[in-house]
């Protein structure tokens, strides 16, 4: 057994090699440009995102406060329209969803994905043209389906044969006509956690490539003349780095195609490859090259289909993390400072599971760092805390904190753009936070912090 000896000094505890914590970082102060969104820097030893100190940020709005960096967001955006000219690009809304980002998406031409009747009620609201959404959903409801079809959206992607049948009944009802994709599933494995790989069999979306239903779905969606069969869509998972999953399932839905061709003699014209981009949350991830993944999306998905024999047809991607992540922080005030003999010292803040689960539901890394001032103290070894009545509500596992840490210190967390405040619950009835966009020197709410009005406006 190898000894692990604390990095703050005369500490030690007895570890297992996989058991150590990752090594202190050179420089506790530095903002890498890779994990941070891309117009964070120090000034005057406080962080700055979009040109605002994060200190007049807590004492405007309070804490814990989600901080978005919009010229980051926006950026990312047309990164990717831009990567991917001559395909869709639908962003997806369970990621991170109101109704600025909802404007945002509008102004730069990209389409949405929805996955609710509730997630279309946000774009709906503001205008966004509904034939450019896409909707989603492995139990889509009768309302959802028929608002749906009432709004008039871009595609509808069909996950199971109730749903056909559904639908197919309110489409004859409402005399429309709606363009549906087949969600597939491919039998890909991606390697990721298994709460957000969604390709193998033994999960809950889509219709199974290897057991024949999604076949016998083409079969029944071309049986009814009040659906549109236009394209096959597939998500093999989240977080996902490389391209080699998608190359298996782009190999494997080409397959499919020929089948509907030579059975149906029918040539579908889409193939929507969904999203789950990775992003960089600790030093060391690679997040993907934009224009790589895209160059490399096409290369796939052209090889498939010329080796099969069919036309290529137009791709559809499915980007939520890879736009929002990156661009959003989390900020917190260190309430306590609580030192554990041989171990580490445990660093509670104001917030917690409820605004970030990420961490307790499947074991998310992320970078954090002492964000109202720089320090010189050594590295002490620290685990970020909530204020919530569970053991397991841990912000960031192993991390680094300077040793002069102190309650009303300012703590910042990166990457929390996506799957944060979309998630956050009021758990021990906290509030969830507000959500501030930021942008060259200007600070202004687009998802106002709950009150205790709004905790009890239900209750009678």
């Amino acid at each position: 057994m190898s000894r692990f000896v604390h990095p703050a000094g005369d500490r030690h505890a007895e570890m297992l090699p996989h058991e150590r914590p990752p090594q202190a970082p050179a420089d506790l102060n530095r903002i890498d440009p890779a994990i941070w969104p891309r117009t964070s820097t120090r000034t005057d030893g406080a962080l700055t995102v979009g040109g605002v100190d994060v200190r007049d940020l807590a004492r405007d709005h309070g804490t814990p406060i989600y901080i978005l960096d919009e010229d980051d967001v926006r950026s990312r955006m047309r990164d990717y329209a831009t990567a991917f000219a001559g395909s869709d690009v639908h962003y997806a809304g369970k990621a991170f969803l109101c109704k600025e980002i909802v404007r945002w998406l509008h102004d730069e031409g990209l389409g949405l994905d929805v996955a609710s009747g509730g997630e279309l009620a946000v774009a709906l609201s503001v205008g966004f043209p509904p034939e450019r959404i896409t909707m989603h959903g492995n139990n889509k409801s009768v309302a959802e389906l028929a608002r749906a079809l009432e709004a008039g959206v871009g595609h509808i992607v069909v996950d199971s044969f109730d749903e056909i049948a559904r639908l197919g009944y309110l489409a004859e009802q409402q005399g429309k006509r709606p363009k549906v994709m087949i969600r597939v599933t491919t039998g890909v494995e991606a390697h990721t956690h298994e709460f957000i790989a969604t390709a193998h069999d033994d999960q809950k979306f889509g219709l199974s490539l290897n057991a024949g239903t999604a076949a016998e779905a083409v079969r029944r969606v071309l049986a009814l003349p009040q659906l549109e069969l236009v394209g096959l869509h597939s998500h093999i998972g989240s977080q996902i780095i490389d391209t080699g999953g998608f190359e298996v399932a782009a190999r494997r839905l080409a397959a499919l195609l020929v089948q509907i061709k030579d059975e149906h003699g029918v040539v579908l014209p889409e193939l929507d490859l969904g999203g789950g981009y990775g992003i960089a949350y600790v030093e060391g991830d690679e997040a993907p090259d934009i224009k790589e993944l895209a160059d490399g999306l096409r290369e796939i998905v052209t090889k498939a289909c010329v080796e099969a024999g069919l036309p290529v047809p137009r791709l559809t991607v499915e980007p939520g993390r890879g736009i929002v992540g990156p661009g959003g922080i989390t900020l917190y005030e260190v309430g306590t400072v609580k030192d554990v003999e041989g171990l580490r010292t445990y660093v509670s803040v104001d917030g917690g599971m409820s605004d970030n689960v990420r961490t307790a539901l499947y074991g998310a890394e992320y970078t954090a760092v002492l964000a109202s001032r720089e320090s010189t103290a050594k590295p002490m070894l620290s685990r970020l805390v909530g204020k919530h009545c569970e053991s397991g509500d841990i912000i960031v596992r192993d991390c680094h904190f300077p040793a002069d840490l102190a309650p009303g210190d300012l703590i910042a967390v990166a990457a929390t753009g996506a799957y944060c405040r979309s998630l956050a619950s009021n758990y021990n009835y906290l509030l969830k936070p507000a959500v501030v966009a930021v942008s060259r020197g200007a600070a202004r709410v687009i998802v106002q912090g709950e009150t205790e009005d709004d905790l009890l406006r239900g209750q009678l």
